[in-house]
């Protein structure tokens, strides 16, 4: 593993970065990273490409009816489970750039053991800042250190400056029967009818772009001169970005839905609750030719599956 200590100009004096100044070129990395955007989710009505997961609830049975005495409980049709299927998270790669060919002085310089100035090679670079930084990023957290990646919350509006809203519209919805809509004097009762009791939303991680101290590299008459700042980033996008979408030392991030908390689970999980009771028994008399009886939900809510948004690094 070669970690390097870039060189920069301190008014006039050739001087190794400070961890400070190293820890602001990795938010550069990290800024590029959110701004290009390599790994975007969105949110669709249906048709997610990265997993679906399903929100259960519990419906009452069918109204049974008789004209000369209620119908038994054993005779009376069960309450069934509704199961709603969520697709609404799309997944899409930003093109692989083409990595930018090294010349051999490319990248920013540093002091070897000889205390000679050498150019860093991309494993240089690989190992000082792209490495780390996607560690970072690839993280159960959620704050600015992350930034540019995706998270679930409970709440429809970001709760902090580093964070923002992909959508409020629902990526998943846990849903339960509403007992208190269920009445013996209503029966022939409607079957389904669920209340919500949680929405998740797509979150995302932000930065703002950071200041830093740009390092120096070897120009083209072999001078020493700092990193023209349009051409560094451009550098930066451009290593970044083909190392999240096509590295094969296992540093490609990837998102994907599922009940595994394995690498890393993005916020909060989705839990998907119902009741399990067996059927609250009910009857209703009309009249001497009809006697109805019907079994509405019940139970204690119980909780069927969590489903997680995972970040993958591999």
């Amino acid at each position: 593993m070669a970690v390097r200590t870039p060189l920069y100009n301190n008014s006039g004096t050739i001087q190794e970065m400070s961890s400070a100044q190293i820890t602001e070129l990795k938010d550069l990395f990290r800024y590029k990273f959110f701004t290009s955007n390599p790994i975007a989710l969105s949110v669709v009505g249906s048709g997610g490409n990265i997993g679906s997961i399903s929100d259960t609830r519990l419906q009452a049975g069918a109204a049974s009816t008789s004209t000369t005495a209620f119908p038994n409980e054993a005779t009376t049709a069960e309450p069934s489970v509704v199961t709603v299927t969520y697709d609404k998270i799309t997944q899409t790669l930003a093109t692989t750039p083409t990595l930018t060919s090294d010349t051999g002085t490319l990248y920013p310089v540093y002091l070897d053991a000889s205390n000679n100035i050498r150019a860093m090679n991309l494993t240089d670079m690989l190992d000082t800042f792209v490495h780390p930084v996607i560690d970072e990023l690839s993280s159960t957290d959620n704050t600015v250190t992350q930034a540019g990646t995706y998270f679930i919350s409970t709440s429809s509006t970001a709760a902090d400056a580093n964070k923002t809203v992909v959508s409020v519209t629902p990526v998943f919805s846990d849903t339960r029967a509403d007992t208190t809509l269920y009445t013996a004097g209503g029966i022939a009762e409607t079957l389904d009818q669920p209340t919500t009791v949680t929405n998740y939303y797509l979150h995302r991680n932000i930065i703002t772009a950071p200041t830093y101290t740009s390092p120096l590299i070897i120009e083209a008459s072999n001078n020493l001169q700092e990193y023209p700042t349009a051409t560094f980033e451009s550098m930066i996008e451009n290593i970044i970005k083909y190392t999240t979408l096509a590295s094969t030392a296992g540093y490609t991030i990837r998102y994907s839905l599922g009940t595994s908390t394995a690498n890393y689970s993005k916020g909060s999980g989705m839990s998907d609750t119902r009741l399990n009771g067996s059927g609250n028994y009910q009857t209703r008399f009309v009249n001497t030719d009809d006697y109805r009886a019907q079994e509405f939900p019940n139970g204690t809510p119980t909780t069927i599956n969590t489903y997680y948004l995972r970040l993958i690094k591999a």
